[in-house]
């Protein structure tokens, strides 16, 4: 991610550059138009001028006939020595600023040659430098990777592409796999385009199963219904009190502050919403957070996870890939490769951030280590908890004492504890 960073502020500098020079160009071109445009006016006047006197004095004379030819030719016309002056000024400044345009252009390519030397520098050709061969080698596993990436075209609601590698790779799925994605699909695209009639109906259906994982789905699609009323102003109040009247109230006690909001903006509804202290309520963001919401409860609901599956792993392959290319530097200079070749598990520990923990982690207090399988968290009899290990290097003669409080024990007493 760093590396990115890096090229982009690169980038940044490169465009800020090139807006400051076609401003400066555009201005300074302008400028020169407008003056030889001034000149080109300045002449005809003049000409004109000189038409007008000659015309009193000779009307009728070869004179004012030559002048009137070369008004009407102004190629023809011989400039005065002013002019000719005048004339070589502005050539002279074209010319200059023409030549200072191009140097500030070419200037900009030594610029635009740092930013491929960015990309040189910060990013690394030889990834597969970091992987392992023989992790997807086998009909079994690129069966299992191919299952993965089908569901990760059903999740979302590329059906045909999910189809098409499903019967190119003799993968078998039945109605059942696909129904709930296709739904869910319909739902959300629904919701992006504020359709809240469909999210409505499913949540019907299920809303034994969502108030067991006390879920605010229903409220939340119903105070959007609610809110999208007021906001058509006091000619949908009646439809709005309708509504709320057997929409809202089965949510008072559990939201019943909510509820009260909703109610306050009737007050404000002649005056606009907007102006009102519950202007809150009509902040976009909502149907934002709805649309997160409603894919977080069905997710739930149907025992899968928030994010799809593949898409977890790439952005977690990404994250880990500068600190995979770094180490395997050192490795190689050190001459230790096997070290990575030889284990089923990475030589360094990748932090994916919360997002990327599914499920608890303890760390001894006292050892600093976290808990595996063989070494799990144990519960003792005054409350604390701590590794198995921490709890056999503290027993002594079948006695054991807290770290943290002065409680004896017997260590046999304690309590294996699963997260």
């Amino acid at each position: 991610m760093e590396a990115c960073n890096v090229v982009e502020r690169e980038v940044d500098k490169i465009l800020l550059k090139f807006g400051v020079v076609n401003e400066h160009a555009e201005t300074v071109l302008q400028d020169l138009i407008n003056h030889v445009e001034s000149l080109k006016k300045e002449f005809a006047e003049e000409i004109v001028i000189l038409l007008v006197i000659v015309k009193k004095k000779e009307k009728r004379s070869r004179r004012f006939q030559f002048l009137q030819n070369q008004y009407e030719s102004p190629s023809n016309h011989e400039l005065t020595p002013g002019q000719i002056q005048i004339l070589k000024e502005t050539m002279k400044k074209i010319c200059e600023t023409v030549h200072r345009l191009t140097t500030e252009h070419r200037e900009l390519h030594g610029s635009v040659s740092k930013v491929g030397k960015a990309i040189d520098r910060n990013f690394t050709a030889d990834f597969a430098s970091t992987s392992r061969e023989d992790v997807f080698s086998g009909p079994e596993k690129s069966h299992l990777l191919n299952q993965v990436i089908c569901q990760h075209f059903y999740r979302h609601g590329m059906l045909d592409i999910a189809a098409e590698l499903a019967a190119e790779a003799g993968i078998k799925t039945d109605e059942g796999t696909k129904e709930p994605f296709t739904e869910l699909n319909y739902i959300l695209d629904c919701l992006k385009q504020r359709n809240l009639e469909p999210a409505l109906d499913w949540a019907k259906k299920h809303r034994e199963a969502l108030l067991a994982q006390n879920s605010s789905l229903e409220f939340k699609l119903h105070r959007l219904h609610f809110i999208r009323l007021i906001q058509q102003g006091p000619s949908k109040q009646t439809e709005a009190i309708t509504y709320a009247r057997q929409n809202l109230t089965q949510y008072v006690e559990r939201h019943g502050k909510e509820v009260q909001a909703l109610m306050g903006t009737l007050l404000y509804l002649p005056n606009g919403i907007q102006s009102s202290p519950y202007s809150h309520l009509l902040d976009p963001t909502l149907w934002l957070d709805i649309h997160d919401v409603f894919t977080r409860e069905a997710c739930t609901l149907f025992g899968l996870s928030v994010d799809s599956p593949l898409s977890v792993c790439i952005n977690a392959g990404c994250t880990a890939l500068p600190t995979l290319l770094n180490i395997k530097q050192v490795m190689q200079q050190r001459q230790v490769n096997t070290v990575w070749n030889g284990k089923d598990e990475l030589p360094i520990e990748i932090d994916l951030g919360k997002e990327g923990r599914y499920h608890s982690v303890f760390a001894c207090p006292i050892l600093r280590q976290q808990s595996t399988e063989n070494n799990p968290p144990m519960k003792l009899v005054c409350g604390h908890v701590i590794s198995r290990d921490a709890l056999n290097k503290l027993t002594n003669a079948n006695k054991l004492k807290c770290p943290y409080c002065p409680v004896e024990q017997n260590p046999e007493d304690a309590r294996l504890i699963y997260f």
